[in-house]
């Protein structure tokens, strides 16, 4: 208490500290802890799922491990019915370009028998398009970890329709490799019924019946792709066919005959075999390759049909070696630029908090020892950001982890890799992520719109004056009450069931991932659409879809 004189009395007056009326609506109690043991809001299962299989990770992340990962999402899913996991399937496939998670819940659906029958059906050929992702399907259903260690008669009619109705020049392709179970031990378990003479010699071909005597009548009737093949392997003058890389490369090749495969390859698999190709001297071999190479890799319209992710130029850019030549190189960053033109970013004054804490610096798809991405969660979060700020000269990005760190300006003028490096150097302590939004309010910032793009494992302000609620929370709240239409979208770059803002709100976002689908959503949210990340899933029909 102060005591203060006012017309010759003395008045007793309340402690304004304790007693100072609160900045926006009352934050409510957090109903978790997140896996740092800092405060956080409970997601319901549909989120938190929706959220595992946006960013696929079922690896080690910084706090949990990958068993945890699996056992969670597995939980989840028993929380949620059939046809929404049909359709999060489809749109983690179609929209997030995910692979395990996808194919996960589709043995999921698979395990539920008659109850979830009608959905894997309706799902099943959107969600398992490749041989990738049968192969993926086959392994989780006979792992045992669905409690099953067969496929059953529905899941094996599913598979043995993926191989009657697919073309045999494109079954070639994508089941002439992979292990673990190989395409022949597919064959051999479902036992599809061939549509065509094709189809009969190519399933032959594939579990090796009559390799012995490729003379024989059922040879002739190969797929002409893999009569090309077999004749490259016998003189191979000839042109590469154009097969899965990886039966050309288990062969011995020539930098010659490197250079022919790469002046044949499409965009993705030049920018997925850089490396390798220069390692094993296609640019030697062919001097003009270099030009070609860098040419294809820039060109707006291939980027725009192959629908390229800026993420996965960021990933090229982070793996290409040393000796990689500077035209290459520079094509790279030509290619981020114009797949950032492809960006949707909502207009208006953007706050854009990032999250640079020690944790941000994991492998953005979990730890798998050596064979970890090297593109870690603070270049995607950077990347985000520096894409948002090339659509958006009204952006202002601050960097946290337990400060906030002002000495980062963008600048348009660069490239969207060089900024999201020079983003990404900052920080590496602890995580607060509430720090970003006072130093808004404290300064009396003006936004329409506030970024977070994060791990969402803040836990640094778990023991100031906030209360029960979390930081971010009350900031939020206290921000919003200067901007009455603002709106805030919380970016998760890996997954878990807990959050730092509440869910439901009208005003608040919660997205997950690191693919397009995540831009996208966020801009129709900003630009007025109401609807939740959760809505699009489950307005989707899965007849048509």
């Amino acid at each position: 208490m102060k005591r203060r004189t006012f017309g010759g009395r003395e008045v007793i007056m309340a402690n304004k500290t304790l007693f100072a009326s609160s900045r926006g609506r009352t934050v409510p109690k957090a109903t978790a802890v997140n896996a740092a043991g800092g405060r956080a809001y409970d997601l319901s299962a549909k989120a938190a799922l929706a959220r595992y299989a946006m960013t696929g990770c079922l690896s080690n992340t910084f706090y949990v491990k990958a068993e945890d990962h699996l056992d969670r999402v597995i939980t989840l899913a028993k929380e949620c019915d059939s046809n929404f996991l049909a359709k999060l399937a489809i749109f983690a496939r179609k929209d997030g370009y995910m692979k395990d998670m996808p194919s996960l819940l589709m043995a999921i659906l698979a395990s539920r028998g008659d109850n979830g029958r009608a959905a894997l059906k309706a799902a099943f050929p959107q969600v398992i398009d490749n041989g990738r992702m049968v192969r993926n399907f086959v392994q989780i259903m006979r792992s045992g970890k669905l409690g099953r260690k067969s496929l059953g008669t529905g899941p094996r009619n599913l598979v043995r329709g993926f191989f009657e109705r697919n073309k045999p020049n494109w079954l070639f392709r994508q089941m002439s490799v992979g292990q673990d179970p190989s395409g022949a031990d597919i064959i051999k378990m479902v036992h599809p019924h061939p549509a065509t003479p094709e189809h009969e010699a190519l399933f032959g071909y594939l579990i090796g019946k009559g390799e012995s005597d490729k003379r024989k009548k059922g040879y002739k009737n190969l797929p002409p792709l893999v009569q090309q093949f077999e004749a490259w392997k016998a003189d191979r003058s000839l042109p590469a066919p154009a097969v899965d890389f990886r039966l050309l490369t288990a062969q011995p090749l020539t930098g010659e005959q490197w250079a022919s495969i790469m002046r044949a390859g499409q965009w993705h698999f030049t920018r997925m075999n850089l490396n390798t190709a220069i390692r094993h001297g296609a640019l030697k071999a062919d001097p003009g390759l270099e030009k070609v190479i860098a040419d294809r890799l820039a060109d707006a319209e291939t980027i725009r049909k192959a629908r390229v992710m800026p993420y996965q130029l960021l990933a090229a850019y982070k793996h290409v070696s040393s000796d990689i030549p500077r035209s290459i190189v520079d094509a790279l960053h030509d290619a981020v630029e114009l797949a950032v033109d492809n960006v949707p970013v909502a207009e208006g004054r953007t706050l854009v908090i990032v999250d640079v804490s020690g944790s941000m610096g994991s492998p953005v798809t979990g730890n798998n020892g050596r064979t970890s991405s090297k593109v870690r969660c603070v270049d995607v979060a950077a990347l985000f950001s520096a894409a948002i700020v090339r659509k958006n000269r009204d952006a202002t990005v601050l960097p946290v982890d337990t400060s906030v760190h002002l000495g980062f300006r963008p600048e348009p003028r660069n490239s969207v890799l060089t900024e999201a490096s020079t983003l990404a150097r900052f920080g590496g302590g602890g995580t607060n992520l509430s720090l970003g939004f006072r130093h808004a309010n404290s300064h009396r910032m003006k936004f329409d719109h506030v970024v977070v793009i994060s791990d969402q494992e803040s836990w640094a302000d778990r023991y100031s004056y906030y209360g029960e609620g979390t930081g971010l929370m009350h900031e939020w709240e206290a921000l919003r009450s200067r901007n009455p239409g603002a709106k805030l979208v919380c970016i998760d770059i890996q997954p878990g069931r807990t959050h730092q803002a509440i869910e439901g709100r009208p005003e608040i976002l919660h997205v997950s991932g690191w693919s397009d689908a995540v831009f996208k959503v966020a801009a129709a949210f900003l630009g007025g659409d109401t609807g939740s990340w959760l809505d699009v899933i489950e307005g989707m029909d899965l007849a048509t879809n």
